[in-house]
Order: structure tokens, then C-alpha cells, then sequence
């Protein structure tokens, strides 16, 4: 199946649009909140509220006995706040630490969870078959009044950012000075968490309990390669969200068996990588690249400079020297490198004997990188000082 083909069963496969769609609410929801969650180091946030959702979902079934998505949503919704209320109470009443917290409270919700689920499973109801699909997603379910629904709870969510938006961005990043202008921070903090769980709660039809948490810390991950303002990260990371999640949904249907929401959690981590290696101000390849560029630099100002001190020691600026008496300042290939280098850039000749010397552009440039070193003049006199002194 080609390109092309994929991308018109966007618009006549209905089950692939439906979970297309999904999915691109769900990252542009989820990066926008995880922008915040990484900012405020609570990755782990995610992770444990995707989990405490869990037992929500099985508690909603068993009390409801439906299986409609928004009353299973709002079971999990109420189990991740109140997975939220119970590690503020940790925190707050205990010596406990916040990560400490986040991982009992993620233990102890699963735990409860699993329990609840291996039991309903052992109970002749056959309609709460595909509730273990919560686990790893079941995006192949979803159906137009999903994605409806999703997209209501998903710009009621973004709509609330907005609103909030200056209360959000200090708490993120000076909570201390928030509190001392007087703003109820404690209630921004559990609502801007309240809203970081309902993203949770949207993306578990989706990609899953145990999956979800990669799509509250990965879109926020690769948009802070790439800038430094908030604004900008919260658009970024909606950005790689909603391409992950569509891309995986496409990815997914192209081939037989392959699941949504992993593929989904792959499309993201690549996003991650290529933000990682390849982000102009923070990616590992140009930050390389730079460093060799800056090393090369060092190099053949360092080479310029000795030439420059040994040629005043022989009697002339302009001596000429052979090549193995240069190796004395670098050895192996750097020095080739480094002589041709300077060759180009117009400060070094190579004459007719194989001897290389300054140029008079290369005389200035040494004498210059000289006067930019108080250092170095202090412990080495001006060029005719030098000269002086030596034949003194």
C-alpha cells in the first residue's frame, strides 16, 4: 500500500479516521499538559495517575455496569484525582517524598486495580469482556462518538490552559513568588494536576494504562530541544503529539496485528531521538559539531602563535620552517589539518621547499590573537620586546 493510498483511507476508512483523529487529539491535548508536567519535574505525574486510573475504570463498570466511554472515563477521572488528593496528603502529613509518593500511590492503585479486574474476569458477565484492553489501549474500538467526546473534554482542557495561562506559567516556573503576590498557588497546583489527569484519562481508550505516560513526558521532552520559551514548547509539543499520534495510527493500519498505542509510543520516541541528536541549540550532533569546530579553532590559533614566537626568535616574522620542526607544536594529523586550514584562510604559506611561514595577514592575525590575551602579553613582551630581548 503506497503513500497516497494510506492517506485517502483517512478519509473513506471510517474506523481509520476515527482512530486517526483520537489520536491526534489526544497528543495535541497531552503535549500541550506535558509541557508543564516536564517543566515542573513531574514526569513521573503521568505515569502514576495513568495507573491509579485503572481500579476508576474497573469500580465504573462494576457500579454502572456500562461500558460506554464516558462513564468509564469518569471513573478513571475520579480515581486519578483521587490518586492526586492522596499523595498531596503523603506529601504534606509525612516525611514521605513527592516521587516516593507518586510510586506508592502508583503501586498501590494498580495493585488494586489488577485485583479488581482478574476478579471480574473470573465472574460469568460477558459483557465486561475488553476492559483488560485498557491495559495497552484498544484505539481500534474508538468510534465517531469517541472521538467526539474527546475532542469536547480536549478543548474544555486546552480552553482551561488558556485561561489560566499567566497562573500556569508561574507556577511552572517561580511557585515562591507566585505565593508572595498573593495567588491561592495550592489551588492552581491541584487544578493544573486535575487537568494533567484528565488528559491521562483521555489518552487510555487510546494507548493504555501502562503506555500513557510516555505521551505526558515525550512531546514536552523533544519541544524543549528546540526552544526556549514556553509558548513556543506548549505549540511544539501539541505539534509532535498530534504527529505521533495520527502517524501511528496510519503506521498501524498498514500492517496486519501491529497494536495503535505502542505504535503511537514509538512514533513519539523517534521524535524524542531525532529532537535529541539534531535540535539546533541543545541536539547532540550539532553540540559535536560544534566542539569540533571550536577545538579546530584552538588548534590553529595555537599554531599560529607559536610560528609566530618561533619566526621573532630566527630574526623575522616572515621565517619560513620545515615541516617536522612544526611538529614539535602538534603532532599527526591535526597539524596537517591545521596548517592547511591556515593555508586557506590566507594566514600560512607553503613555499617551494616545503617550508611554511606566516603570510603578513597571518603576522596580524597572530599579533592580534596576542593583544586578546592580557595573560599572554603579560608573560611574553610585545614583538619588537621579544626580538629585543633575545638579541639582548
Amino acid at each position: 500500500m503506497d503513500v497516497f493510498q494510506t492517506l485517502s483511507l483517512i478519509v473513506t476508512d471510517y474506523t481509520l479516521r476515527n482512530v486517526a483523529l483520537g489520536a491526534g487529539i489526544l497528543g495535541i491535548v497531552s503535549g500541550a499538559l506535558s509541557t508543564f508536567a516536564v517543566l515542573r519535574k513531574q514526569s513521573l505525574l503521568g505515569d502514576a495517575m495513568s495507573h491509579a486510573a485503572l481500579p476508576g475504570v474497573v469500580l465504573a463498570f462494576i457500579i454502572t455496569g456500562q461500558k460506554t466511554p464516558l462513564v468509564l472515563m469518569l471513573g478513571a477521572l475520579i480515581a486519578g484525582w483521587l490518586g492526586v488528593v492522596l499523595v498531596s496528603v503523603i506529601t504534606s502529613q509525612t516525611r514521605v517524598k513527592y516521587d516516593s509518593a507518586l510510586g506508592l500511590v502508583l503501586a498501590v492503585f494498580f495493585g488494586f486495580g489488577m485485583m479488581l479486574l482478574t476478579w471480574l474476569q473470573g465472574q460469568n458477565i460477558a459483557s465486561q469482556s475488553g476492559l483488560d484492553q485498557y491495559l495497552f489501549g484498544r484505539a481500534a474500538a474508538i468510534v465517531e462518538h469517541d472521538v467526539q467526546t474527546m475532542a469536547l473534554l480536549g478543548v474544555a482542557v486546552l480552553a482551561l490552559v488558556a485561561v489560566f495561562w499567566k497562573e500556569f506559567k508561574l507556577l511552572s516556573f517561580n511557585p515562591d513568588y507566585a505565593a508572595t503576590l498573593g495567588f491561592p498557588v495550592r489551588a492552581f497546583d491541584i487544578a493544573l494536576t486535575t487537568l494533567i489527569v484528565a488528559a491521562v484519562v483521555l489518552g487510555l481508550q487510546m494507548v493504555g494504562v501502562v503506555l500513557m505516560s510516555a505521551m505526558l513526558v515525550a512531546p514536552a521532552a523533544a519541544a524543549r530541544q528546540w526552544t526556549d520559551r514556553l509558548g513556543v514548547m506548549i505549540v511544539l509539543s501539541s505539534l509532535f503529539g498530534a504527529v505521533a499520534g495520527a502517524g501511528g495510527a496510519i503506521i498501524s493500519s498498514t500492517t496486519t496485528r501491529l497494536p495503535t498505542g505502542p505504535t503511537i509510543v514509538l512514533c513519539i520516541s523517534a521524535i524524542v531521538l531525532i529532537s535529541l541528536l539534531f535540535a539546533p541549540n541543545r541536539g547532540i550532533v550539532w553540540a559535536w559539531l560544534r566542539q569540533q569546530r571550536n577545538r579546530a579553532e584552538l588548534q590553529k590559533a595555537m599554531l599560529l602563535e607559536k610560528v609566530y614566537q618561533v619566526s621573532y626568535l630566527e630574526g623575522s616574522p616572515l621565517q619560513t620552517h620545515p615541516l617536522e620542526e612544526l611538529r614539535t607544536f602538534m603532532r599527526g594529523s591535526q597539524l596537517e589539518r591545521a596548517l592547511e586550514a591556515l593555508k586557506q584562510d590566507g594566514y600560512m604559506h607553503l613555499d617551494e621547499d616545503g617550508r611554511w611561514g606566516l603570510t603578513p595577514s597571518g603576522v596580524a592575525q597572530a599579533e592580534a590573537i596576542l593583544r586578546e590575551r592580557p595573560r599572554a602579553l603579560a608573560r611574553r613582551p610585545s614583538p619588537d620586546g621579544l626580538r629585543q630581548e633575545v638579541v639582548g
